[in-house]
C-alpha cells in the first residue's frame, strides 16, 4: 500500500509600512458608547421604555465628538479593519479571490479604541471639523447627523501580508487601489449604502513627501 506524503510549508509572513496620504476628507462615525447605553437601557425597560420616552436635546458638539474613534492613549485613530476590508474589496478589481485574500493580508493596530477595543491606526491630522449632514431615515424622515471631518490628513498603515499569495510590489499596488477606488470611512466610493460622497481616499506618499 502506497501512502502520500503531504508538505505544508511554514508561513512566509512578511511586514510592510505604507504612509498614505488623504485626497479627499476623511469623516468618521463611530457608533458612540453613550448611544450604545441609550440602546441598552431601553431594551432592559422592555414594554415600559414607550411610556418613559423623553426627547432630550441633541449637543452637537458632543455627538459629533463622541463619533471619533480614540485611542487609549488619546489620539484619533481609523480602524485598521478598514483598511483591510478595502484591500480584500479590491481584490474583485484584479481578479484575485477575495476567499484568498482574506486570509492573506492583515494590519496591525498602533493601538485600541479606549471605549470598544476595535484595533486602530494612528491619524496623523489636526483638529477635527464638525459637519451637520442631512440624512433620510428608514421611515423616510430627514435628520441631521454630525460627524468629525479631517481635510488634510495621513497615516503609517503596517500591512502584514503572506509573501507566498503576494509579492512587496502587490501589496504596494493593491493599497494604492485601496486608496484610488474603495477608500475608507464616511462616504468612501466603496460604501455599501450608496456610491459614496467621494470622500476617504488617498494615495502612497512619494520620497518627496517623506523628505518635506
Amino acid at each position: 500500500m502506497s501512502t502520500k506524503s503531504i508538505q505544508i510549508p511554514a508561513p512566509n509572513i512578511q511586514v510592510a509600512t505604507f504612509r498614505i496620504i488623504g485626497t479627499a476628507p476623511f469623516v468618521q462615525a463611530k457608533f458612540s458608547a453613550k448611544a450604545k447605553q441609550q440602546i441598552r437601557e431601553t431594551q432592559e425597560a422592555g414594554s415600559q421604555a414607550k411610556s418613559k420616552k423623553v426627547r432630550a436635546a441633541k449637543n452637537f458638539d458632543e455627538l459629533c465628538d463622541a463619533a471619533v474613534h480614540y485611542s487609549q492613549e488619546g489620539w484619533p485613530g481609523i480602524p485598521a479593519g478598514a483598511f483591510r476590508a478595502g484591500m480584500i474589496s479590491a481584490c474583485r478589481l484584479v481578479g484575485f479571490k477575495m476567499t484568498i485574500g482574506k486570509l492573506s493580508v492583515f494590519v496591525e493596530a498602533d493601538g485600541y479604541d479606549v471605549d470598544d477595543g476595535t484595533p486602530l491606526v494612528k491619524l496623523i491630522a489636526g483638529p477635527y471639523k464638525r459637519v451637520d449632514l442631512h440624512v433620510r431615515n428608514a421611515t423616510g424622515v430627514v435628520d441631521l447627523r454630525t460627524r468629525p471631518m479631517w481635510h488634510e490628513w495621513a497615516a503609517d498603515v503596517r500591512i502584514r501580508y503572506d509573501a507566498d499569495q503576494f509579492s512587496l510590489t502587490d501589496v504596494s499596488n493593491l493599497i494604492a487601489r485601496v486608496g484610488a477606488q474603495v477608500g475608507v470611512g464616511e462616504g468612501r466610493p466603496d460604501s455599501k449604502a450608496s456610491a459614496g460622497m467621494g470622500w476617504g481616499t488617498f494615495r502612497l506618499a512619494t520620497e518627496q513627501d517623506m523628505a518635506a
